[in-house]
């Protein structure tokens, strides 16, 4: 593991808690999602989790699996490794995926992005394959993306064998888990976009068009709702990892095996009912904030701006203020060359009494490239001149 330097960069920037907010003794305290065989509630943006009811009990995901599938796509698509506007050529095996789908035909051509629309609107099993098989040649190997991504991201519970949640042995996750793969998801915005449509077509007028709508019914009566996945099978029962917005706050819920798609969605809502009217969160900076600026004597550019990833927010209980917070950046020790933009290169630390409230990624601002040799030759000779 690479050793992390720490800097100190305020003191004292606006209030504490008196009580912190805390998973523990207050989620105890209500009741929800009583439903569910588990179930966890959390706020996006600092992860604090505000509910657990058996969150780390390995279940059957179903369908929610397609949340870590999307979470692989999105990542293509940032990477340039995949196009939204490419024509994906689905393989007898895609076409062939029982459950939910969108009732692809081998050998017919679709366009990338209506693919993820089959996936975060209809679910469909065949979509996810097909994706699958063009970012990874096979289903097998993106499964084992899968899997690595889920280690990387420290997930505990979690074992993929399949893109699609169809019921295999081994094949497992957790609602804490579920919320974690909510959260990375939820970094790539414009999946809210998918996963937010409630109704929409593929094949527009054509004879074999098709009507998606959204399994995820909160989203059309759940002010706030946007994503992100359901799930059944007769295992799991009905599943589903929601997240909504209200007021700047992003929270994320997830139930898992609850009897019926009245109770499962219920159960969400109770719990964003719970979050909504009694927490609230305070920006502290805006994505892009420039918290730092460092010196790299070898670069192509020899300052680099390092901003955060997304909105720095802290959560607390409406009506309490809060005070004592102190903000610190951690770095890794050596940055090296070349450097892109949107790599992460440290974490921002806020703190109340010592206690980490919330860490947000911190990023490149632009990308830097290694100096050349003229180039490094003109910026010492301009010191020398200086020095004189």
């Amino acid at each position: 593991m690479k050793k992390m330097m720490i800097y100190l960069i305020a003191a004292a920037m606006v209030s504490v808690i008196s009580v912190p907010v805390t998973k523990g003794q207050e989620s105890n305290n209500i009741q929800l999602a009583d439903d569910a065989k588990s179930a966890v509630l959390l706020e996006s943006s600092s992860g604090e989790v505000l509910f657990d009811k058996n969150s780390r009990e390995e279940l059957p995901p179903a369908s929610m699996t397609k949340i870590m599938t999307m979470i692989l796509i999105m990542e293509a698509l940032k990477d340039g490794k995949l196009k939204l506007d490419e024509d994906v050529r689905v393989s007898e095996k895609a076409a062939s995926m029982g459950g939910s789908q969108i009732f692809l035909e081998a050998g017919e051509v679709m366009k990338a992005e209506d693919l993820l629309k089959g996936v975060a609107v209809a679910s469909g099993n065949d979509a996810s394959v097909a994706l699958a098989e063009r970012i990874s040649g096979s289903e097998e190997a993106f499964v084992a993306e899968m899997n690595a991504k889920a280690k990387e991201m420290g997930l505990k519970n979690t074992q993929f064998k399949n893109t699609t949640g169809l019921p295999e042995e081994g094949h497992y996750s957790s609602a804490y888990d579920m919320a974690m793969m909510a959260r990375e998801l939820l970094n790539h915005e414009s999946i809210t976009g998918y996963t937010g449509i409630y109704e929409d077509y593929l094949r527009k007028g054509q004879k074999n068009e098709f009507w998606l709508v959204n399994t995820n019914k909160l989203v059309r009566h759940y002010e706030g709702v946007d994503g992100l996945k359901t799930g059944y099978t007769n295992e799991a029962k009905y599943c589903l990892t929601a997240t909504a917005m209200k007021d700047g706050m992003r929270m994320i819920a997830v139930v898992m095996g609850a009897d019926t798609p009245k109770e499962r969605n219920a159960n969400i809502a109770g719990m964003l009912d719970y979050a909504f009217n009694q927490f609230s969160t305070e920006k502290l900076f805006d994505k892009n904030y420039v918290m730092d600026t460092v010196n790299l004597p070898r670069g192509d550019r020899e300052q680099l701006n390092i901003v955060t990833s997304k909105d720095v927010t802290v959560l607390k209980k409406k009506g309490q203020e809060l005070k004592g917070l102190t903000t610190a950046v951690a770095y890794e020790e050596d940055l090296q060359l070349p450097i892109k933009k949107g790599d992460h290169l440290g974490k921002l630390i806020v703190q109340q009494g010592g206690k980490t409230v919330t860490e947000v990624p911190l990023v490149a601002e632009k990308s830097v490239d290694q100096a050349g040799l003229w180039q490094l030759y003109k910026r010492s000779l301009g010191d020398m001149m200086i020095k004189r």
